[in-house]
């Protein structure tokens, strides 16, 4: 600095002392900025540098972490199916047994309930099976039946959001054995939330007064469910045989045990093949009365198999249109490999095809339930190996 000091003042130019002293003075200012600059960029670096490490070794973990994450269901598919498979065997069990214990529900005979019991039902059956009463009016006037739900009474505790599904069934004793018709079909109201529901809804249609010695009534008391999977709470009937013309009859019966109705047979025939584990059943006929009042309309049969408790793809057939005796002669072949020692059921339904979607008009089933049971058919079907072996079958509803 002296040096630089005595270089100055050696030079003769021509400024002042303030002067330089002043360029001077800047100078060092201008330095001392520059450093401070410097110094802050430095810093700046070394902060980006470390953060770009610090962002590396996250996504280094991330990665590793992921690899891991995948590296384990890969290891979990390859190496544990077995376990998955067993995991996915006993929902599916467990589904199925429930479908097959509904089935078994439905396709009970005639004198037998048709719906299972719950504890609360098990505990009002034990206090004397009592499901409540219903109240309801007919009158027969001018060709003109008018039927009026007007309450239900003391229903059970369970069966909240009731309603009643009301079926006219008319007998046809020219048949042996004697079939029923539905040739009407009605629906109540909901009665939201109450086991003493008031309904009030009037339902009417045309009958001649010499049919009226022919027609049931069935009052269907159901608990509605917003999936359409109603629960059967029981039934009362009425027969019209002593309804006399312009006379209103007021009954207020108590609700029995739900019953199944025949409304026609079924011919089918079955052939077991042990060789390739396949069973053909052949649905040769159908025989009933007139099983609705809808006029050319056509008819369908579904056929389910269920072996063990699974279901296989049901299998359609045909339309055909509506008569008293339909042919089919159709065959259709599932796959059951253990028809001898498993359980195996064989379900046929036939359904009507409406405007408004398909209605079913009976069923029937032929095979070995879960008792250890197997009907005579399904015997038969057994010791006559390969051979089509053909039955007629009740259709209830």
């Amino acid at each position: 600095m002296e040096s630089f000091l005595q270089f100055l003042s050696r030079l003769q130019l021509p400024f002042s002392d303030a002067l330089k002293y002043g360029l001077l003075t800047f100078a060092l200012c201008i330095f001392i900025t520059a450093v401070v600059i410097l110094t802050c960029q430095l810093n700046q670096y070394c902060k980006y540098a470390s953060s770009i490490n610090t962002n590396a070794e996250k996504k280094y973990l991330t990665d590793e972490y992921g690899d891991m994450k995948t590296d384990k269901s890969i290891l979990e598919k390859n190496l544990s199916p077995s376990l998955l498979e067993i995991s996915k065997k006993n929902h599916n069990m467990k589904k199925l047994q429930a479908q097959m214990e509904k089935l078994e529900r439905c396709l009970s005979p005639p004198e037998e309930s048709s719906e299972s019991l719950s504890p609360e039902e098990e505990e009002e059956t034990a206090l004397g099976g009592f499901k409540g009463r219903l109240r309801f009016s007919l009158l027969y006037n001018k060709n003109q039946l008018q039927l009026r739900i007007i309450e239900g009474m003391d229903l059970p505790s369970h069966s909240t959001d009731p309603f009643v599904r009301i079926k006219l069934f008319s007998r046809y004793q020219s048949q042996e054995p004697v079939l029923q018709s539905v040739i009407n079909e009605w629906e109540t109201s909901v009665g939201k939330k109450s086991r003493n529901p008031t309904f009030g809804d009037e339902f009417s249609c045309a009958l001649m007064e010499k049919q009226l010695e022919m027609v049931t009534i069935k009052l269907e008391v159901r608990k509605f469910d917003k999936y359409s999977r109603h629960t059967v709470l029981g039934e009362v009937r009425a027969t019209l045989n002593n309804l006399k013309t312009s006379e209103l009859l007021e009954f207020c019966e108590e609700i029995q045990q739900i019953t199944k109705d025949l409304v026609g047979e079924i011919l089918v025939s079955l052939k077991y093949l042990p060789t390739a584990q396949r069973i053909e059943v052949g649905l040769l006929k159908v025989r009933s009365g007139s099983l609705s009042s809808a006029l050319n309309t056509d008819m369908y049969a579904r056929v389910d198999v269920f072996s063990s408790q699974r279901r296989q793809k049901h299998q359609k057939s045909s339309p055909r249109p509506k008569a008293q005796v339909m042919v089919f002669n159709e065959t259709f072949h599932f796959c059951l490999p253990e028809a001898a020692s498993a359980d195996c059921v064989v379900l046929i339904s036939m359904y009507e095809m409406q405007a408004s979607g398909r209605k079913l008009i009976g069923q029937t089933s032929v095979g070995k339930h879960r008792a250890g049971e197997s009907d005579k058919h399904w015997n038969l079907m057994l010791q006559s190996l390969r051979q089509p072996v053909a039955k007629w079958h009740p259709l209830f509803i």
